[in-house]
């Protein structure tokens, strides 16, 4: 480990399990990087990922958006294409653009697909699947309203999906962020995570929540606090 993440590890106390604020606080103080550091929830799910048919997963449109500006590919033809352009949409096409990903392009954050567009898409599976691009039905990212899923997109739609592990990784702003803008951010990817639970599923479903930044070490939190927290609060 280099001087400097030595140096920040002995800012966080590892046998502390940190409140949301207390957390927030010290990655505020943690934040040594050079560039605006993207602030990452992971959460580890008490179940067994091969007792599942699906793995767990969902939607949550973050109210202060992600920090960064989401180039947004949409699959459509007729009216479709006018309907994606106005909303916003950086790239709208068909075959075109499925030659050009299978040849290497990848210049883009999120994908959609009008269901009739899937035949052509559906190749992409290989390329797009494993980085989590791929159109799918239950993120709600196949559709024929494009215009409202671009914009979604745009403000700050954030799709998430258990691992093979259990676990749920994504990102839930920027350090820049004002503290009070993390923390309601923070408690709508919980709650979002929380609607998704598989029926059936006995014992604790949040077995582990840490906080961190792109190059800083991880704020483990008090799951039994948060989750109060969140039922008492309105997000």
């Amino acid at each position: 480990m280099s001087k400097r993440y030595n140096a920040l590890l002995e800012k966080v106390d590892r046998t502390k399990l940190y409140t949301l604020d207390e957390a927030i606080t010290v990655l505020k103080d943690l934040h040594s990087a050079k560039f605006d550091e993207t602030v990452n929830l992971s959460i580890k799910l008490g179940i067994d990922p091969k007792k599942l048919q699906q793995p767990v997963r969902g939607t949550v449109v973050l109210p202060h958006g992600t920090g960064r500006n989401v180039r947004v590919l949409v699959f459509a033809s007729g009216e479709n294409v006018k309907k994606a352009q106005e909303a916003g949409a950086d790239y709208v096409g068909g075959s075109e653009l499925v030659e050009k990903i299978k040849n290497g392009w990848l210049d883009f954050d999120y994908v959609i697909a009008t269901p009739d567009m899937m035949k052509i898409v559906a190749p992409l599976g290989k390329i797009l699947g494993p980085r989590g691009l791929m159109p799918n039905p239950k993120t709600g990212t196949v559709t024929e309203n494009v215009d409202i899923v671009v914009k979604e997109a745009k403000r700050g739609k954030v799709d998430f999906k258990m691992d093979k592990d259990g676990n749920i990784h994504m990102g839930v702003g920027k350090i820049s962020f004002p503290e009070k803008a993390l923390k309601e951010n923070i408690l709508s990817a919980l709650s979002a995570v929380l609607s998704v639970k598989p029926q059936g599923v006995k014992g604790t479903y949040i077995k582990t929540i840490h906080l961190s930044l792109t190059m800083s070490p991880s704020v483990k939190l008090n799951v039994q606090k948060v989750i109060q927290e969140l039922k008492g609060s309105i997000v």
